[in-house]
């Protein structure tokens, strides 16, 4: 609770995943990559409740034997290539109602931190905004962008950018899938997570990965396994 508000951490995952197959299970520095996020959402403050939302008996095993409350099966037409995370997010609310916030924590983002989940729910309390959603910065500005007609290139933004140097250029961000912090009722009205007073709560690119191939999952490996040792010697 934040505020005197109920919150309702939600995590999708359902079992169609075509790019890596059966990922959100898959195996990730000693358990799989599902448990992380709920180990992470578990250790949060404010989240109340934490569930999972998923078509899949194995996932839902997986879940439960982590300590995540599985208190219905998501419906096969809910989770096929076409379903949006807001219709598993709007049928999760139906079933557990109750709730003022509702927290999406998407099971390919491991790195992230119970702190980058309260510090999330702390900038949406504090700004009385509709929804706050984690960001990063990208690897590349997209100030830089061109768009190529006949091989010919043009700064999709115009000149005045394309010559600056990355230091004069304006800052920008991009979404990180980490944290979606949304008012319910708002969602409801609307059915989408981001709004025009959406507010974003800055991560550092080492937490922001997002596991989409077996690269990535090499990437979070090492990473992790990295972290645990520099925790274990203290260095």
């Amino acid at each position: 609770m934040i505020g005197g508000h109920k919150v309702l951490g939600v995590i999708p995952a359902r079992g169609g995943s075509k790019g890596l197959p059966r990922k959100n299970i898959l195996p990730l520095a000693g358990k799989p990559l599902l448990a992380w996020t709920i180990a992470t959402a578990k250790a949060s403050r404010y989240l109340d409740r934490v569930i999972l939302s998923s078509d899949d008996e194995e996932i839902m095993a997986v879940a439960r034997q982590y300590g995540c409350d599985v208190p219905f099966r998501r419906p096969d037409e809910l989770a096929s290539d076409r379903a949006t995370t807001m219709d598993a997010l709007h049928h999760a609310m139906e079933q557990v109602p109750g709730y003022d916030i509702a927290v999406v924590l998407q099971p390919t983002n491991p790195l992230r931190t119970a702190a980058d989940i309260d510090h999330s729910l702390e900038r949406l309390e504090h700004s009385g905004a509709a929804s706050c959603v984690t960001v990063t910065e990208p690897d590349k500005s997209p100030y830089w962008t061109f768009t190529m007609d006949k091989d010919v290139l043009t700064p999709l933004l115009g000149e005045e950018y394309a010559q600056k140097r990355r230091q004069d250029l304006p800052r920008a961000w991009v979404l990180n899938g980490c944290v979606y912090a949304v008012r319910t009722p708002w969602f409801r009205e609307h059915h989408r997570l981001i709004g025009k007073d959406t507010v974003g709560q800055p991560m550092p690119k080492e937490r922001s990965l997002d596991i989409d191939t077996e690269l990535d999952l090499q990437i979070a490996e090492l990473m992790l396994r990295s972290s645990h040792s520099t925790r274990e010697t203290g260095t």
